[in-house]
């Protein structure tokens, strides 16, 4: 059983009946599911994610003290302390002394605070354009299984995209970076002889191409160590990813280099060709830095838009 799942049995045995037997005047407004961080809220857990941080559990989001009071919080923290501590032959850990529980009884506003630097999901562009994205996917990911007053709803509807703008001046960062590493930089490693140099390359290609290939599918790009699963369930450019495992995992002597050449630039032409699709580019080449140019072009707001390419770039 995947955690997402046993987060739901559980609280559909326990959580819910505890909430309607002693917290009747809340159980309808207090949102609960399975949301935040940890590899079961995007169904990505496997038995190799329950060596730790893997519990039959689920999160309740209280709103801020001025409608929930401190008393009745605790009430409700010590309530879910008490719930089964085993369930579906999994057990619950002992809270550790150093770092924050994932699941339990958490502040909204402080959650959003962790992740987005606001209590109220409410970001600047500023905060658009340098929020790491697998924040945004905590936020965002996981599931309720019950949305309570509706704000957690609503915020989690609002940041499941993000603006447009800010969309085009990150593919426009990443093109100019992917274009630079993979298409130049490469080659003249390897003309240098610098074959560790040029894996060098390589990586910084893989890395931002993977980003462009999720802004194109319109999905934020999760935490480094599951991007690659991730891509390959995305519908535009997800079977690539075996291609840019190909890229990270093989050597640089000269006939696999020519052939690592080939794929960059066979990868390059998908995506500029996806960027044609979707109108976000109007250069007509092969070479992806003219189209980060362009892509940057079609920003419509001028101050973002003459802003430096990379500045949406962590």
């Amino acid at each position: 059983m995947q955690g997402l799942e046993l987060s739901k049995q559980y609280f559909e045995t326990y959580g819910a009946p505890m909430l309607h037997e002693l917290f009747p005047d809340w159980e309808d407004r207090l949102a609960v599911g399975l949301v935040g961080s940890g590899s079961e809220c995007f169904g990505w857990d496997d038995e190799v994610s329950r060596d730790h941080d893997f519990e039959p559990g689920f999160c309740i989001f209280l709103p801020e003290e001025d409608v929930l009071d401190r008393r009745t919080a605790f009430l409700l923290e010590r309530a879910y302390a008490k719930l089964p501590a085993e369930f579906a032959g999994f057990r619950r850990p002992k809270l550790s002394p150093v770092g924050g529980a994932r699941r339990g009884v958490l502040r909204l506003g402080d959650f959003l605070e962790d992740r987005t630097g606001t209590r109220d999901g409410r970001l600047s562009l500023r905060q658009w354009l340098t929020l790491p994205e697998h924040y945004l996917l905590e936020v965002t990911g996981g599931a309720l299984f019950r949305s309570g007053d509706g704000v957690f709803e609503a915020i989690r509807r609002e940041l499941s995209t993000q603006p447009e703008d800010v969309r085009r001046k990150k593919l426009a960062g990443n093109l100019l970076l992917a274009a630079q590493a993979g298409q130049y930089n490469y080659p003249r490693c390897l003309r240098h002889g610098e074959t560790g140099a040029a894996q060098l390359a390589v990586c910084e290609f893989v890395r931002h191409a993977i980003a462009v290939v999720f802004l194109l599918n319109r999905r934020y790009l999760p935490f480094y160590k599951w991007q690659f699963r991730a891509m390959r369930a995305l519908p535009l450019l997800g079977g690539e990813a075996e291609t840019l495992e190909l890229l990270l995992t093989t050597d640089n002597c000269p006939e696999t280099a020519r052939a690592k050449g080939d794929l960059i630039e066979n990868l390059s032409s998908a995506i500029i060709t996806a960027l044609q699709d979707q109108g976000l580019t109007e250069a007509v080449c092969g070479d992806l830095e003219k189209h980060a140019y362009s892509v940057n072009d079609s920003v419509a707001d001028p101050e973002l838009r003459n802003a430096h390419i990379l500045a949406a770039i962590g």
